[in-house]
């Protein structure tokens, strides 16, 4: 039932998103869970800490999602974490007005605009060129490209362009879409004979925005499509924008024609921001969303959390929460023994090797780590071989040529063949997708 009701929960999410603030969204509603779904009644599976303050505070509001994301009529109950549905919830709705809404139509964030954006030496170039491209589409950097870690803004500023549009573009049209949209539309258009249809909704656009094309790896049919698209656009004037977590150059899997078009406009890099911009952020979001917080807790997050924009801001949210669940104000000394406690934990389960998963496969198929690198062409060992290419690629953030060196000295193109064929196989085979998922938890979830 999970792939039925998640497309239902995430258009209630986006519904959620735009009326509330972020900082209560992910606080109370974030963790809600859809947990089935019969007729027009929603059953929302919420925890037990926050389930008594949703069911008081924020059911009106989730029905009001619900009826616009969902159904008209649509009814929220609020269940616990035990809570099974019964055979007739499982029986979600074939998809409706409301599916069809979301495939074709991903609305941008209204909360993210260039005002909302804080600049600094980081993200300055990113910050210009976005807004040149906003102001100019098609006539000034074309195609942009935007990559940086996660969490530095490239969202963001993908969202900022499309609004910016929207409100000052003369009618100009946009579309906005993650690679994982745009390959999940384009797989159901080829299963219905929608092509043409697909095709209409992503080249009859003036600026396309692409999040997330470190995605497209391993995806040949996906990478031809958007590469058709991608010319169709750039020649006709179009305006398109990428964001990646890494630049053109550094795209792993991903077609060489398709990388030297990503790379042929600007390309820009969005870095980690310097204390003042992290203090400022928060200060905004503090503002923005009417946050308790004192001048002393914001220099203290600003001085402690260092990655992201989005780590800055999760580290708000936690230590409020925090703060918030035991009756008190939040302190200083609050995020000093929050953020002390999460850095413990990250110390104690850093990011898998390529070992670690060679070991973890081999254990669970019964296997020595020698047997799963051999030569050996049995099933059994190549599809455990497989699986440990494919979470290596996934978990270790290790170049495909040197998984290949560490699996038997195989070469690039053996190594990108394995991960694709087995993309495959966990779509048919779900007692496989079963066990990858279970060992990319062990592996997550391992002590050090």
């Amino acid at each position: 039932m999970r792939e039925h009701v998640e497309p239902i929960w995430d258009r209630i999410r986006d519904e959620l998103r735009r009326e509330v603030p972020d900082f209560k969204f992910h606080i109370w509603l974030e963790p809600l869970e859809l947990a089935g779904v019969d007729g027009q009644t929603l059953f929302v599976r919420a925890p037990a800490h926050i389930r008594t303050w949703v069911r008081d505070r924020y059911l009106p509001v989730l029905r009001g999602a619900a009826a616009r994301g969902f159904a008209p009529g649509a009814v929220v109950e609020i269940v616990d974490e035990t809570w099974t549905a019964p055979d007739p919830a499982a029986a979600v709705p074939s998809a409706g007005a409301a599916t069809e809404r979301d495939e074709r139509d991903v609305r941008l964030n209204p909360k993210y605009t260039f005002e909302q954006f804080v600049i600094g030496a980081g993200n300055r170039f990113a910050h210009a060129a976005a807004l040149a491209v906003a102001e100019l589409p098609g006539q000034t950097y074309n195609p942009l490209f935007i990559h940086g870690r996660p969490g530095l803004g490239k969202t963001h500023l993908l969202h900022a362009i499309g609004n910016y549009v929207n409100q000052h573009g003369s009618g100009l049209t946009v579309r906005y879409a993650t690679v994982e949209q745009f390959t999940n539309a384009f797989v159901q258009a080829v299963r219905d004979g929608s092509t043409h249809d697909f095709k209409a909704r992503f080249r009859e656009v003036d600026v396309l925005l692409l999040d997330d094309v470190q995605f497209l790896a391993d995806k040949a049919r996906t990478e031809e499509e958007l590469f058709h698209t991608f010319n169709a656009l750039h020649d006709s004037g179009r305006q398109l924008v990428m964001t990646s977590d890494r630049s053109p150059a550094q795209l792993d899997g991903i077609a060489a024609r398709l990388g030297e078009r990503f790379g042929s406009g600007l390309v820009v890099a969005v870095e980690q921001p310097d204390r003042a911009v992290r203090h400022a952020i928060l200060e905004k979001r503090v503002r923005v969303d009417s946050v308790e917080a004192s001048t002393e807790l914001v220099a203290e997050i600003a001085d402690r959390v260092t990655t992201s924009v989005r780590a800055l801001e999760a580290a708000l949210i936690q230590v409020v929460a925090y703060a918030s669940l035991r009756g008190e104000r939040p302190t200083p000394d609050h995020a000093r023994r929050l953020l002390d406690r999460l850095a413990g934990a990250e110390r104690r389960r850093p990011d898998p090797t390529v070992d670690d998963v060679l070991a973890a496969t081999a254990t669970r198929y019964g296997l020595t780590t020698k047997q799963l690198v051999a030569r050996d062409r049995r099933p059994d060992v190549a599809r455990a071989r497989k699986v440990a290419i494919y979470l290596a690629r996934e978990l270790t953030g290790t170049s495909l040529p040197e998984i290949g060196r560490r699996i038997g000295g195989r070469d690039h193109s053996t190594i990108l063949t394995a991960v694709r064929s087995l993309a495959g196989d966990l779509e048919r085979d779900p007692q496989l997708a079963q066990t990858v998922d279970e060992l990319r938890t062990d592996l997550s979830n391992r002590p050090s």
